[in-house]
C-alpha cells in the first residue's frame, strides 16, 4: 500500500471514529449538563412530580404542549409571552405575573436535552427533582426566635454560608435594620406565595448572587423551617417605618463626621498655636539682639 493510500485510509477511519464517538459522547455530555442545569436553575421554581411552586409542575409537560413550542419558550420565554401567545400568558397569570427569565447560552440542543430529561424523570415513580419535603407542622414561637437568630447571624449557618443580614434587611430589626445590597425580605413570604415555594427557594436559590454564595455552602434543611417561620412572622406583624433604619444610619454617619471634624480642629489648633508660639519667640529674640 502506497503512503498516500495509507494516509487517506487512516484519515477516513479517524473521521469515522470521531463521528461514532461524537454520537455516543455528545448526548451523554448534554444529558449530564441538563441534570446540572435543572438543579441549579429550575428546581427553585419547578418540580417534576412534586406539585406547583412559582412555576408549574413539569411532570409530563410534553403532553401539555408540543416540543417545538416548549423549545421556543425555553429559549425566549419573554418573547413568547410578549407575542400574545395564549398558553404562555396563561402560565404567566397562574404564576402571579412572574415570567421565566431567559438563560444565557441556551440553544435548541440544550433545550431539547432539558426536555429529554423531564420526559425521562416523568416516567419514574419518584423523580430526583420531586422537590424537598417540607414539614407541615405549625410554626412555634421557638421557630421564629431561631429563625431571627439565623437571619441576623447570631446563630451561624451549619454549612458556613453568609448570614442573611449581610445583604438583606427586614423592617423592625432596629438599629441599621440590616444590609441594603439585596431586597428587603419583610414581605418575602407573600411574594413567593407561601411556605412550600419559599422553602424550596431557600434550599436551591436561583439568583446568580445567591448561587455563588450558597452553591458550596447550602442552607441546611433544618435551618429552612425556622427561617420561613421568621419570614411569616415579619409578614404578619405591623412593621416600623422602613425609613427609620436609613435615618439612623444617616444620623450616625453625620454624627461621626462632626466628631472627626471637631477632633481635627482641636489637633490642628494646638499644632498652629505651637508653631505660632515658636515664631513669636524667634521674632522676640531677633528684636533683643538688634
Amino acid at each position: 500500500m502506497s503512503a498516500s493510500i495509507y494516509s487517506r485510509s487512516l484519515q477516513f477511519w479517524m473521521t469515522v471514529t470521531v463521528a461514532i464517538l461524537s454520537g455516543i459522547l455528545v448526548p451523554d455530555v448534554l444529558s449530564q449538563e441538563a441534570v446540572d442545569f435543572f438543579r441549579q436553575n429550575c428546581i427553585s421554581c419547578h418540580t417534576i412530580g412534586g406539585g406547583r411552586l412559582t412555576g408549574p409542575d413539569l411532570k409530563d409537560v410534553s403532553k401539555r404542549a408540543e416540543r417545538e413550542w416548549l423549545t421556543k419558550f425555553i429559549i425566549d420565554p419573554r418573547g413568547v409571552v410578549e407575542s400574545g401567545d395564549r398558553y404562555a400568558n396563561q402560565l404567566k397569570e397562574e404564576a402571579r405575573g412572574v415570567v421565566m427569565p431567559p438563560f444565557p447560552g441556551m440553544t435548541p440542543q440544550r433545550a431539547q436535552a432539558l426536555l429529554d430529561l423531564i420526559d425521562a424523570e416523568s416516567k419514574l415513580e419518584k423523580s430526583q427533582f420531586q422537590g424537598v419535603k417540607i414539614s407541615e407542622r405549625p410554626f412555634t414561637a421557638e421557630d421564629v426566635i431561631l429563625g431571627k437568630k439565623i437571619f441576623t447571624g447570631a446563630v451561624s449557618l451549619k454549612n458556613g454560608g453568609t448570614s442573611c443580614i449581610a445583604c438583606h434587611s427586614v423592617q423592625g430589626l432596629g438599629g441599621f435594620g440590616g444590609g441594603g445590597l439585596a431586597p428587603d425580605l419583610t414581605t418575602v413570604m407573600e411574594r413567593y406565595g407561601g411556605r412550600k415555594t419559599l422553602s424550596t427557594w431557600l434550599t436551591a436559590p436561583a439568583t446568580p448572587t445567591m448561587q455563588s454564595l450558597f452553591k458550596e455552602h447550602p442552607i441546611d434543611a433544618e435551618e429552612v423551617l425556622p427561617l420561613v417561620a421568621y419570614f411569616q412572622n415579619t409578614l404578619q406583624r405591623n412593621p416600623e417605618d422602613p425609613s427609620t433604619a436609613r435615618l439612623n444610619f444617616v444620623l450616625v454617619g453625620l454624627g461621626g463626621t462632626l466628631l472627626m471634624l471637631a477632633m481635627f480642629d482641636i489637633i490642628w489648633n494646638k499644632r498652629l498655636k505651637t508653631v505660632r508660639r515658636a515664631l513669636v519667640r524667634e521674632k522676640r529674640m531677633e528684636a533683643v539682639h538688634e
